[in-house]
């Protein structure tokens, strides 16, 4: 045989050899497409069904709270503050049931406690602390008030929510000093505080201090203040009505709130226990 024959039955073999790798390749592409997606399937089922799964999820009670704003939270936290009316006898914000409930707004406390994003029961005190120092660097009040102590004063985490829609909720912690110091010396101390659970701002106070109503500015106050919670600027209360308060000493302002709502503010000053104070109603 020549070197032609020999060369034409090699370059045969090779084309045999390529047919049939080709045909055996185009038959696996075939059977993976049709078995492939189905035991793929099948190997994802076991792997979820086989194993317990566990995923974090916000409580049934509040459900997630919406990013709000300062003006949003605040006017949420004065219709609750409004009325302080707990809903049932020793309900809290986990087994809250809102269908239950005959108003719009709640206050309610937090049994369940910091959720991790809030501040927490250990922090609390210091938090005060560094809240009324920021006021004192404002001069919303006077360098003399002093720091609250964890033995002197009680703290209790509360949910305000906005019952039509339990997502618009906002957590605060109230200090109060405690039933214990009834008869000891208040001058200069803080009698009750609201304290936003997730930025430490002071929303309302009630403190004693050596000033009279006349050394103070309501105007300055309220502006310094709007400043420091990252509020809208204040607006004069045109309805001032002297029968409003217990007191003939005080001045209101009024906040841009959610919709149509506002939120109104009060300066005031109790004439004889010295106390100064700042609260906000609807």
């Amino acid at each position: 045989m020549g070197v032609k024959g020999m060369g034409e039955r090699r370059k045969g073999k090779s084309a045999g050899s390529f047919n049939l790798l080709f045909v055996i390749g185009a038959g696996l592409v075939m059977a993976l497409s049709v078995w492939g997606p189905e035991a793929l399937a099948e190997y994802k089922d076991r792997e979820i069904l086989d194993a317990v799964h566990t995923e974090t999820t916000e409580a049934a009670g509040e459900g997630y709270r919406y990013i709000l704003s300062a003006n949003e939270k605040l006017y949420i936290l004065s219709q609750c503050l409004n009325s302080q009316t707990l809903p049932g006898n020793g309900q809290d914000s986990q087994n809250l049931n809102y269908q239950e409930l005959g108003g719009t707004y709640a206050f309610v406390v937090n049994h369940r406690g910091p959720s991790g994003r809030e501040i927490t029961d250990e922090q609390i005190y210091e938090t005060a602390n560094k809240g009324l120092e920021d006021l004192k660097e404002l001069g919303i009040l006077p360098e003399t008030v002093k720091e609250v102590t964890q033995d002197s004063y009680n703290a209790v985490l509360y949910s305000a929510i906005d019952v039509l829609e339990p997502r618009n909720n906002v957590a605060v912690w109230k200090v109060s000093l405690s039933d214990s110091q009834k008869n000891a010396d208040k001058a200069n101390r803080l009698i009750d505080v609201y304290i936003d659970a997730d930025e430490g701002k002071i929303y309302e106070f009630y403190v004693r201090t050596p000033l009279k109503w006349e050394d103070m500015e309501p105007d300055a106050i309220a502006y310094k203040w709007s400043g420091y919670m990252g509020l809208s600027e204040p607006a004069p209360y045109d309805l001032d009505n002297p029968l409003l308060e217990t007191t003939p000493y005080f001045k209101k302002y009024t906040f841009a709130g959610m919709g149509e709502g506002q939120t109104v503010m009060t300066i005031g000053f109790y004439e004889g226990i010295n106390e100064l104070f700042l609260k906000i109603s609807k």
